[in-house]
């Protein structure tokens, strides 16, 4: 089984920009002096776009939290020319987990939120260059610590194209997606989107391992938020970041690795930061 690392966000509303909500388990709670917060039953419904936002460790304001993305897939129809996917995403999110813990190879007490997110994937190989993707997803999370629920929404459009380097394979990607929910504890909805841009290339490096040829290769990516995010906690000062950026290194498999829907044909690790947030990320997918 494959397991990536999430993160938490909170959203707050702003003067000139619409609330955006990028989190999972609201791992970082909106503070007891808002309006929204009930200390007794509080409504920590941004977990539900753990699927969307990227595995990772986050740390913000002297606080950490993680998620545990178990990427199921299969593939529905296949052409030389398109490839039609079943995506069944499921994201377990952990209270009180931080940085040290990884290390030390301790493990989380418990699971505190899930998300399971179902849709479908479209691909279309234009050339043989261009790929061209769109998805649509219709998901449900829940809330183990108040019983609630949340029903999630998201779509999105991407364009990746392979420049005509051989000896790097670089491959330009760029994806603009919108991610939106509605909790049943107060029928609250919220939403958020994002245009991500980056290019992920090799380093004319190869070699064999049994049956697979391994790649070593790199990427740097950046992320635009259409609306300013708060990372909001209990304890410190607020973390506001509309962009941040990311650099990192893969191994590429010549071939997947795994088991019927446990399959990833990439591993590695990278850093994301937009000055104050702080993300490691571990990789089992191709990274943007």
């Amino acid at each position: 089984m494959f397991l990536s690392w999430f993160t938490g966000f909170k959203a707050n509303q702003y003067p000139l920009y619409k609330s955006a909500a990028i989190a999972i388990a609201a791992l970082f709670v909106v503070q007891p002096c808002q309006a929204e917060f009930d200390a007794d039953n509080p409504d920590l419904s941004h977990y539900a776009f753990a699927n969307y936002i990227g595995s990772g460790i986050y740390r913000a304001s002297g606080q950490s939290a993680a998620v545990a993305n178990i990427p199921f897939a299969f593939d529905i129809e296949e052409a030389d020319d398109h490839l039609l996917t079943l995506r069944l995403p499921v994201s377990l999110g952990f209270f009180n987990y931080s940085f040290r813990d990884l290390p030390e190879g301790e493990l989380p007490d418990g699971v505190g939120t899930m998300t399971i997110t179902p849709g479908i994937e479209y691909k279309w190989f234009y050339d043989e260059q261009l790929t061209l993707e769109t998805y649509l997803d219709l998901g449900y999370g829940h809330n183990f610590s108040n019983s609630s629920n949340v029903g999630i929404f998201s779509t999105g459009f991407s364009a990746l194209y392979e420049l005509a380097q051989p000896k790097y394979n670089p491959v330009w990607v760029n994806r603009i997606y919108y991610a939106g929910y509605k909790s049943s504890i107060n029928d609250r909805s919220d939403g958020y989107s994002v245009l991500q841009s980056g290019i992920d290339f090799g380093l004319n490096q190869r070699w064999d391992w049994g049956e697979y040829t391994v790649e070593p290769r790199l990427f740097v990516a950046g992320r635009w938020y259409f609306d300013k995010l708060k990372f909001v906690t209990p304890v410190q000062e607020n973390v506001l970041t509309q962009y941040s950026y990311e650099v990192g290194v893969t191994l590429a498999l010549s071939k997947p690795l795994g088991w019927g829907w446990f399959s990833t044909d990439r591993f590695g690790m990278s850093y994301q930061t937009d000055g104050e947030l702080q993300v490691w990320r571990l990789i089992f997918e191709f990274p943007m």
